[in-house]
């Protein structure tokens, strides 16, 4: 274990480290839990005191606290969901993690953790999710901002990194996950991943260290299928969802795409956004992937920017 995530003993510990660095206020923060009706809960984050203006989707494999760093930065009420079968929220017995599934949990959680339309943001899966929250709950969402993932990624490059990362599911040590998320490119500096892997693991009784999402497990299947066969209707379900551009589609809120500069997003499907959401902004920002990680205070300004342009 890192010597960071060594003097660590609660969820917020990190928080104000984080906050000094930015020469920001730590915010109230709590964990909220909603008991859903199928039995299982959904957690979540809850920064501010005030009514919730932003809530936050992470992707796959991660969990609500990728996003502390953004909060801390954005300064503004946020709610940043665990999305079922990561970090506190229960597991799906069926293990169907694809969008329009998830964002279900997220539409009754709105309903009740919110009172006003939200700027959604959603990174990788969440912004997949976010999108169907956006197509199907549009009285929900005022603004929908999707961080570096379209429906029309290449499946051979990110998502494949992604299926490639989970074929490791545990390590002797948290510094072992450590080195290979930096590996993978995934995550901001070493301390940041520390903490974010500090975050999303749990010691097992054999001693190892394994992550704590249901997604590690099954990432593989759920990721693509036949990747090789284009004309396939199975290449573009899994994870991505074949439901993808529709939801894009149907979103009444404005939509804008952050696109990290080494990325998932190519230049094709930046192209095909382009081509498919022309009403769309899109910008480009300076990271990897996890840009809530590797350029918080820049997406916190991207998010900044559609919260104080409420009519």
């Amino acid at each position: 274990m890192s010597s960071l995530a060594s003097e660590e003993t609660s969820e917020f510990s990190f928080l104000a480290g984080q906050a000094r660095a930015l020469d920001v206020e730590v915010p109230p923060v709590r964990r909220v839990s909603l008991p859903l009706p199928d039995g299982r809960t959904l957690s979540a984050l809850r920064y501010g005191d005030d009514p919730v203006e932003v809530t936050l989707l992470h992707g796959a494999g991660l969990n609500a606290h990728t996003w502390d760093t953004t909060v801390l930065a954005l300064g503004r009420p946020a709610l940043s969901i665990d999305l079922a079968g990561h970090g506190d929220s229960s597991w799906r017995e069926d293990a169907d993690y694809t969008g329009r599934t998830l964002a279900a949990d997220v539409i009754e959680a709105l309903r009740i953790w919110t009172d006003r339309p939200q700027v959604l943001v959603g990174q990788s899966l969440g912004g997949l999710t976010a999108a169907a929250v956006a197509a199907h709950a549009p009285e929900l969402v005022r603004d929908l901002i999707v961080v570096d993932i379209t429906p029309g990624v290449d499946q051979s490059v990110g998502p494949a990194a992604l299926r490639e990362f989970y074929r490791v599911v545990d390590g002797a040590s948290r510094d072992e996950l450590v080195d290979r998320a930096q590996q993978f490119g995934f995550g901001g500096s070493r301390d940041d991943t520390a903490r974010g892997v500090f975050l999303n693991t749990r010691v097992r009784p054999d001693g190892r260290v394994e992550w704590k999402h249901h997604f590690a497990h099954i990432a593989a299947q759920l990721l693509t299928a036949a990747p090789s066969d284009a004309a396939s209707p199975a290449a573009t379900t899994g994870i991505l969802g074949e439901h993808g551009w529709s939801d894009l589609g149907a979103a009444a809120a404005p939509i804008a795409l952050v696109r990290a500069s080494h990325g998932f997003v190519s230049e094709d499907a930046e192209a095909e956004f382009r081509t498919r959401v022309p009403s769309a902004q899109v910008l480009h920002l300076d990271g990897s992937h996890n840009l809530q990680e590797t350029a918080p205070a820049a997406l916190a300004d991207i998010i900044r920017t559609a919260v104080d342009a409420r009519p």
